[in-house]
């Protein structure tokens, strides 16, 4: 690296630390033992049961969200569209279903279990311990949502255990790789020259370098996106940008143009394209367009690849995650936008890399436990490649192609799997901005959202308030919807900061007025404040940090110690820096500083005299996908009908629904069952209600989905 430049990153990194957060050593992390962190007991049963299940799925519940149904012997988590129905085991173990439970808050689900699956654990626990996947630590992270708490051990799986019908713990796995930042490169966040900048598969328009329109280019993604949508792929993505061209609005949220766009990014195109372009009014309608001599030329598009992101870590038995349509998590494209000339003849230190970044997040069509743990078996054997070979390249294009092509989502729009499309910059204006895009139609007055073909359309930006009418310091819906909503989907109980989580969607509108904003926008303060929240009440403080977390502006700016205006030097808003070369920098809230490190910062309304978050997401990006590969377990769970709920309501006079995200009243009564008749009543007529579904299902994911906006 240029020594002024080292100096310069070393600046910024000290600058960082001294004025947003500091890295803290993992090592002083408190030690919890195993056998409080193991959250699943699997069981075998003596009998099948009525719907012949053979396993008894034991797994630590936290405290219910509604405090009526704290001692109920059943609850019921999901939705009341797809309920899961679980038993308390102590209650259980009275009635001889099963033959121990292994405590008072831990829940009950039948399954079927193939021992095999056990038998493949077993297996994979034995590679790890012989090397296979690299130097090994018995040691795991305990995280809560996206904080780091503490540190433990996982237990291995005993065979004979589960094959004498004793309680059998199914915790992390006991041995893992050590994180390092190379296994991050190559199986989580790929920014390295040799997969970014590699000549058959991507074409870098700072240089000339590469092959136009290869496997990971700006240009292969567009025109697999525009299959289907009626339009060419260059009048596909002049549609699009000419979006920041004319006002538009967004569930009542009026975003407003950027005409920049035009001038710093379509007209060099199509200058370099070699073509004609003007930008125009139209007189009838009074709306900016913009004319071409003929069509832009696709290939040298002024999008540099910074990152290809694995985040498996998104996958979820309850269909969680930023997207929400696809169990197997995410895939995503993070581009930079360049000066589209010199076309071929230039430098990086000439291209004019600008603070604006473009992301393809791709919900990976893969649904179900076993076709989830091998997409990540995938990206976890990527990461034991000594170098980025051949076989390493080959391998990770079949995997993007089996994501991005045309037609590996055939109910989702222009049967493209996409989620979204998100842009950040501030080069259009100085102000920063973020904004969404997607292939569906989203209708807030029906609550809405629906795959549709054809182009891009603006959509509202997740988790987050219109900031043109919620005022981001004082607004009272802002407080009221922390302290009702959000404050209410946390599990209990909160202790700051080493348990707190939320589970929670945001509504289009909020106390009769719109509530979700169409673009998210840089304000001050740099986090979102719910004026109400008390310092001294944990519960609140929770809430309004998971709130404001999970909202564009907080989780890239304040919130995880990103970036201070002020300083220019580092990230500026942006968690992948499309500025500082490549490989491209990445923030503390993703690294931690570095292996062994994780990054603190001190809560944005309350001051570090109240709380402090500790973040090091790639470590805990890297853990899931190691667990999830290596050590999940996949059952088959009958899928019961809703209706069984309207049973439950007749024998006990009350369903003990504890919906992992709210929803509004349901059409029953809401309270606690303590009757162990009742209790029996209800495992007598199951199986009544059995559909003909079969989940295929990770063993013991029934907690709430955690919210990883970003």
């Amino acid at each position: 690296m240029n020594p002024a430049v080292q100096a310069q990153t070393a600046q910024a990194d000290k600058e960082e630390e001294e004025e947003e957060g500091k890295s803290i050593d993992m090592k002083e992390l408190p030690f919890e033992d195993a056998e409080k962190t193991t959250k699943v007991f699997v069981q075998l049963l003596k009998e099948p049961t009525s719907l012949e299940e053979d396993v008894a799925v034991n797994v630590r519940l936290s405290e219910p969200s509604n405090p009526e149904l704290a001692d109920s012997l059943v609850r019921v988590v999901g939705s009341s569209s797809n309920p899961v129905v679980l038993f308390r085991s102590d209650a259980l173990g009275k009635l001889g279903q099963i033959t121990d439970s292994p405590g008072s808050d831990f829940f009950t689900q039948f399954a079927r279990l193939p021992v095999e699956e056990l038998e493949r654990r077993a297996q994979n626990e034995k590679d790890t311990s012989a090397g296979k996947f690299g130097e090994v630590t018995s040691e795991s992270l305990v995280f809560q949502g996206r904080q780091v708490v503490a540190r433990t051990e996982g237990t291995a799986v005993s065979l004979s255990r589960f094959s004498g019908g004793a309680l059998t713990p199914l915790s992390v796995c006991p041995l893992r790789p050590v994180s390092t930042q190379a296994a991050w490169g190559k199986a989580l966040l790929i920014t390295d020259p040799a997969v970014v900048q590699d000549s058959q598969r991507t074409w870098d328009p700072c240089t000339g370098a590469g092959t136009q329109g290869g496997a990971w280019t700006f240009a292969h993604l567009i025109r697999e996106l525009a299959n289907g949508s009626g339009k060419t792929p260059d009048l596909f993505v002049k549609d699009w940008l000419s979006l920041w061209l004319n006002n538009y609005t967004v569930n009542g949220d009026v975003v407003l143009a950027r005409t920049a766009m035009y001038a710093q990014v379509i007209q060099p195109w199509a200058n370099a394209s070699g073509v004609s372009s003007a930008l125009t009014t139209n007189p009838s309608t009074g709306r900016r367009e913009v004319l071409f001599g003929g069509p832009l030329n696709l290939n040298i598009s002024p999008f540099r690849l910074l990152a290809i992101v694995n985040r498996v870590d998104l996958s979820s038995s309850t269909g969680g995650g930023y997207g929400g349509s696809s169990s197997a998590g995410e895939l995503r494209f993070v581009f930079g936008v360049t000066r589209p000339s010199p076309w071929g003849a230039g430098t990086e230190a000439s291209c004019g890399l600008r603070p604006f970044t473009v992301i393809f997040e791709y919900g990976v069509p893969r649904s179900g436990c076993s076709a989830v743990i091998d997409w990540a078996r995938q990206w976890r054997d990527l990461s034991t490649h000594s170098t980025f070979d051949t076989g390493y390249l080959t391998q990770l294009q079949t995997m993007t192609e089996s994501v991005v092509l045309h037609g590996k989502a055939p109910s989702k729009g222009n049967q493209n799997a996409l989620n979204q499309i998100r842009t950040n910059e501030n080069t259009l204006n100085a102000q920063w901005e973020l904004r969404e895009f997607t292939l569906t139609n989203e209708n807030p007055s029906t609550n809405t959202d629906t795959p549709a073909s054809g182009v891009l359309r603006p959509h509202t930006v997740a988790l987050t308030p219109d900031d043109a009418t919620h005022n981001s310091n004082t607004d009272p819906d802002v407080s009221a919807f922390v302290l009702s909503t959000v404050r209410s989907s946390e599990p209990l109980p909160v202790l700051i900061p080493t348990k707190c989580s939320s589970s929670y969607s945001m509504p289009f509108s909020f106390n009769g007025s719109s509530f979700r904003g169409g673009n998210s926008l840089v304000r001050s303060p740099n986090f979102w404040r719910a004026s109400g929240a008390s310092s001294s009440d944990a519960g609140d403080v929770c809430a309004r940090r998971e709130f404001s977390l999970n909202t564009c502006n907080g989780c890239h700016f304040g919130d995880t110690g990103t970036t201070n205006l002020a300083n220019t030097t580092n990230l500026s808003f942006t968690h992948i820096s499309p500025t500082s070369g490549i490989p491209a920098r990445q923030s503390k809230f993703l690294t931690g500083g570095g292996v062994g490190f994780m990054f603190s910062v001190a809560d944005t309304q309350f001051g570090s005299g109240v709380a402090t978050w500790q973040y090091a997401d790639m470590e805990r990006r890297y853990q899931r996908l190691f667990d999830l590969a290596t050590c999940s377990t996949c059952s088959q769970v009958f899928q019961l009908s809703p209706s069984f709920l309207s049973r439950m309501q007749e024998i006990a006079g009350v369903v003990p629904f504890d919906p992992f995200i709210a929803e509004e009243k349901p059409p029953f009564a809401v309270g606690a069952i303590r009757s162990l008749d009742q209790v029996q009543k209800l495992l007598d007529v199951r199986k009544e209600f059995k559909t003909g579904r079969v989940n295929d299902a990770e063993v013991g994911v029934f907690q709430p989905s955690d919210i990883f906006v970003h």
